[in-house]
């Protein structure tokens, strides 16, 4: 059986303003001084560290300032009002759909001055009773790989739905073929929705997911699993949303190779089997499961720069499977066909019966032979005669 089912996935990112999505995030807080007194009109500016994409915003009259639709990634933070230092708040990681709060307190001083904290958001939540799990592709890496064939698929992509095993509440299971149950909360199955980069990605020709046609894992940047008291924009998700997150391209130039090996070689063999050299048999199971993935500023020499500006990522993934399915079976030798079972015989004794007679490992015993000791006898050299054989068989 030989399978080749492929994933690409070409992103041209550009740095114009998008429409709302659910693959960003939110930064708020409130701004004040160090006697509590809310600043107005305190300038707020977030740059992404590896696009240098700029937001702004100010705060309102009440300290308070906001900023929306935030492209999930690291962020610099910066604050700065007339008659204080400047606030400078580094490696801040926005997550998607995730409000993270950061409230800041300016210090008397010149606008030159700056006060720097590399910190990341405030782990507790705030701003909504919202249940939810984040995990960056790193860690995702790091856990056990499982396979769309693990699951139930026929194909051995690594399947980007496998954290859900690790996700309390919520658990997944295969429902034949290549499509797989998730349950979230208790909730009936495949109540769920998938979204990828804001848009929903949800397979609704059946009651589940089909593994065949999922995002590749070394395209991915972030996935999240909201649970339960998520906004009122996901209101028609019942069991929980998933949202995945792609990379994109940066200001420098990146990707990765990679490639899951798979061979019979590496596997262990089908006990009590014998493949003829003296080895145990081992299926034929072959698979590659490789790609890469490139991203970068969009940069067409002596025509175009688009550093900060234009940025492309495009990502492969391509499965070559083959197996052979083998089922092993135990048959009766010549000799014992004619009842000979002499071979069986190792030699080992037992112990004794009552008569003193020794018990040998694979004796068998006459079910004809006088039963006025109430013990049976062993067949001689353990070969039961022809005529004690039923002609049928």
């Amino acid at each position: 059986m030989r399978q080749k089912p492929i994933r690409m996935l070409g992103l041209l990112l550009l740095a114009a303003t998008a429409s709302a999505q659910s693959d960003r995030g939110t930064v708020t807080g409130t701004v004040s001084d160090q006697a509590q007194a809310v600043i107005p009109n305190a300038k707020i500016l977030a740059t992404n560290t590896e696009t240098q994409a700029q937001f702004e915003t100010a705060t309102t009259g009440t300290g308070n300032y906001t900023l929306p639709q935030l492209p999930a990634g690291e962020y610099d933070l910066n604050v700065s009002a007339a008659g204080f230092s400047t606030f400078i708040q580094k490696g801040l990681t926005i997550q998607v759909a995730q409000i993270a709060r950061i409230d800041v307190t300016l210090k008397v001083g010149a606008a030159s001055e700056s006060v720097s904290v590399t910190a990341d958001a405030p782990l507790l939540k705030t701003e909504n009773a919202e249940q939810s799990t984040d995990i960056t592709i790193a860690r995702f890496e790091e856990l056990p790989l499982v396979s769309a064939s693990g699951l139930g698929g026929a194909a051995a992509l690594i399947n980007p739905w496998a954290f859900t095993t690790i996700m309390p509440g919520a658990s997944i299971a295969s429902s034949g073929g290549s499509n797989i149950n998730l349950r979230v909360n208790g909730l009936p199955n495949n109540t769920f929705t998938t979204r990828i980069d804001g848009q929903d990605a949800t397979f609704t020709q059946q009651e589940s997911f089909s593994a065949g046609s999922q995002p590749s894992v070394e395209a991915l940047e972030e996935v999240a699993l909201q649970t339960s008291n998520f906004s009122a924009e996901y209101g028609q998700v019942g069991g929980g949303l998933y949202n995945f997150t792609s990379k994109s391209g940066t200001n420098k130039l990146h990707g990765s190779g990679f490639e899951y090996f798979r061979d019979e070689f590496l596997n262990a063999g089908q006990p009590f089997t014998n493949g003829g050299n003296g080895q145990l048999i081992r299926p034929q199971a072959r698979s590659h499961d490789y790609g890469f993935t490139l991203g970068g500023p969009l940069v067409i020499p002596h025509f175009y720069n688009g550093r900060n500006k234009t940025f492309f990522f495009v990502s492969l993934e391509q499965n070559y499977a083959k197996t052979v399915t083998t089922n092993a079976q135990t048959l009766p030798t010549d000799a014992y066909r004619t009842g000979d079972f002499s071979a069986a015989l190792t030699g080992k004794k037992l112990g004794t019966d009552v008569m003193g007679n020794s018990i040998l490992e694979n004796e068998i015993y006459d079910p004809a032979s006088p039963t006025s000791t109430g013990y049976r006898t062993p067949f001689p050299n353990n070969i039961i005669p022809m005529s004690r054989l039923d002609p049928v068989r």
